[in-house]
């Protein structure tokens, strides 16, 4: 597996920037970014200018508040910027924060992200090839491309267009037209066994080569037992949070645990954050986030499994403790 280093997701451009520096100077093979209280680009510009070997990924950057032209003009930029160490990673989001925050029509999102890549791709093989542009989908109508807007063929390639999904809909989406996969952290090893990998080897004719499977996977890191204590509770929080979401509870329904989610669903509405962290028991978390010796763990839980893979601490941690995770 290649390890990559995730930023947290509350990071400002310019400390995105400085965590790159650090990941590549640490020796990990990747880093990402994701998209939270910040643009997502304009961080991973500032950390390609900062970096020179490591590949920098978007994890993710919400597809349905964008449309496909500007995605691919953000993802050839960066291409460029980064001298083609770029991945593209895109997520649907769920239907409350397209329609409610972003104000942006939702529906089909399987459907829907599936015809984004589609139009993605045929915008970026006008540029190359110089033919007419002419993507008409049910979502998505891209007819219009003149020499004065065309940046033409990049000189490092297309990145890598990775999707993030849990439902087997999208699972089998990222199988048909991308080139990797993005596991969410609420994911376990069996769900990945038995619901992630025989969607994709269908969607792909039976074959995974030249596919990535990336997953952030949660970790409890603590330099005492007391500070262990304390992940271990924000890393139930973290579960609980997630698994109150209906688009995440085929994970938890998988492992027996589908009224679960249906009561934290319930309690969400009422903000009741607590209560819900009260109801991941020891053996929900040990699904789902693993403990003691990280590295060794981490590889022999999800060796053969994913192709990547980074730490996801939703707490505050020594960076140490991250990198000797891996020592």
């Amino acid at each position: 597996m290649l390890v990559d280093f995730a930023a947290d997701v509350a990071a400002t451009p310019s400390q995105v920037e400085a965590a790159a520096a650090a990941a590549e100077r640490d020796g990990y093979d990747g880093f990402a970014a994701a998209e939270t209280r910040h643009d997502v680009f304009p961080a991973l510009a500032l950390a390609a200018r900062a970096t020179e070997r490591i590949t920098l990924q978007s994890a993710i950057a919400v597809a349905f508040a964008r449309n496909p032209m500007s995605v691919a003009v953000l993802a050839n930029d960066l291409q460029l910027i980064s001298a083609g160490r770029f991945q593209l990673g895109l997520g649907s989001q769920v239907q409350a924060h397209i329609e409610r925050r972003f104000a942006m029509p939702w529906g089909r999102p399987a459907a829907r992200m599936e015809e984004f890549v589609r139009a993605i791709r045929a915008i970026w093989h006008s540029w190359a090839s110089g033919d007419r542009l002419a993507f008409r989908g049910e979502f998505y109508r891209h007819t219009l491309m003149s020499d004065f807007f065309n940046p033409g063929e990049n000189p490092y390639g297309n990145p890598p267009i990775l999707i993030a999904a849990v439902g087997e809909r999208m699972t089998r989406v990222a199988g048909r037209v991308g080139d990797g996969l993005l596991a969410h952290p609420l994911t376990s090893a069996a769900y990945l066994r038995e619901r992630t990998r025989p969607a994709l080897r269908e969607a792909r004719g039976g074959e995974l080569d030249g596919f990535s499977l990336g997953l952030s996977a949660m970790v409890v890191l603590g330099a005492d037992a007391a500070a262990r204590s304390r992940a271990e509770q924000a890393v139930k929080g973290q579960i609980a949070f997630y698994a109150s979401t209906p688009a995440y509870r085929p994970v938890f329904e998988l492992h027996g645990w589908g009224e679960l989610a249906d009561q934290l669903n319930g309690l969400s509405r009422r903000q009741a954050w607590a209560e819900m962290t009260a109801l991941i028991t020891d053996d929900v978390l040990d699904t789902f986030a693993v403990g003691g010796d990280v590295g060794t763990n981490l590889r022999e839980r999800f060796g053969g499994l994913v192709d990547r893979i980074s730490l996801y601490t939703p707490y505050e941690v020594d960076p140490a403790l991250v990198r000797a995770a891996w020592s």
